[in-house]
Parts: structure tokens; C-alpha cells; sequence
């Protein structure tokens, strides 16, 4: 575990961990940061800390169950965004705590913008996250019938060409 988390007060740990248990990673990573801050300690190294803090506290944190993929649900909350749906596009992330995931995402149009569909991470009874997020993103963009993007399917790259910009180089509205 990081030597940082000595450093850290009881009440800190505690609130740390509290997150931890709730699987709450983004909070849990601000408070080590926040804490830890005025002692030159960066964003990456915060996440490195609640990673540890997982993986101490290993089968007792309650994961959230995983987001639904299948296409009655995704079709249920991109008729709940408002605007119309364009596309529907796939985009890698990452995290110290999840390592490489992908967000499905609805590109909209007026009011233009997009809305979460689903995060896909993975897991160790299924697929690749790429090869879900592109199986549930090609449904629900057929049925929809937008044009469904995922610039790099295989390899994880979160700084690949978004919709929006391919389609705007091809010459499109």
C-alpha cells in the first residue's frame, strides 16, 4: 500500500474507507487529494491510495451492479434525454481505480450535447469492455437508426476523434 496513507488523519481513513466500502471511488480519491495536497501529493497518486484501499478492503466493498446493456434499457434512457438522439458513440476512460472502461454516450441534437447511457467495465465473466460497449452500442443505434462511432474499439485510447469532429472534417452538418 502507498506510504501516503500514514499520513492521512484517523477521520480521513475513515471517510476514505466509508467510500471505499459504498464503492463511492470518486469521493474517496477527493478526500485522500484534498488531504494530502499541501504535501505536493497529485491527482494520480490519490488514485493510487483508494486503489490500495480496494484492494485491502477487497470482498467487503459492495460494488455497484454493473450498468444494464441490454437494448430495452439503453432505449429507455435515450428517449428520456431531451432533443433527439443524432448517435450514439462509444469513448474509452480510464481510472487508478477501474483501469481502461468505456462510456456509451447519446450525441444530441438540439439542445445539442450529449447524455450518459452506460459504463461498461470489465468483467471477469464477459467480454472485453470494448467488444460490449460495441455490441450494445451498434443495437441501440440500429435501433434508433443514428450512425453508431467508436474510433477505436480495440485499443484503448481515451484522446480518440470524438463524432462530432470526424463528422465535421467528412464535410457533414
Amino acid at each position: 500500500m502507498s506510504g501516503w496513507w500514514d499520513y492521512l488523519e484517523e477521520r480521513t481513513r475513515q471517510e476514505v474507507d466509508a467510500d471505499v466500502l459504498r464503492d463511492r471511488p470518486l469521493p474517496a480519491v477527493r478526500s485522500v487529494w484534498e488531504a494530502l495536497r499541501p504535501l505536493g501529493v497529485g491527482l494520480h497518486e490519490a488514485e493510487r491510495v483508494v486503489h490500495a484501499r480496494y484492494e485491502a478492503l477487497g470482498d467487503r466493498v459492495r460494488r455497484t451492479p454493473p450498468d444494464p446493456l441490454d437494448l430495452a434499457s439503453l432505449a429507455a434512457r435515450a428517449a428520456a434525454f431531451p432533443g433527439r438522439v443524432a448517435a450514439v458513440e462509444a469513448l474509452w476512460d480510464g481510472d487508478a481505480v477501474h483501469d481502461w472502461f468505456v462510456v456509451l454516450v447519446a450525441v444530441l441534437d438540439a439542445p445539442e450535447g450529449e447524455g450518459h447511457l452506460a459504463t461498461v467495465h470489465h468483467r471477469p465473466d464477459g467480454p472485453p469492455p470494448g467488444a460490449a460497449a460495441a455490441e450494445a452500442g451498434r443495437a441501440l443505434a440500429g435501433h434508433l437508426q443514428v450512425p453508431f462511432h467508436f474510433a477505436s474499439p480495440d485499443v484503448p485510447d481515451d484522446e480518440a476523434p470524438r463524432w462530432r469532429a470526424v463528422r465535421r472534417t467528412a464535410g457533414g452538418p
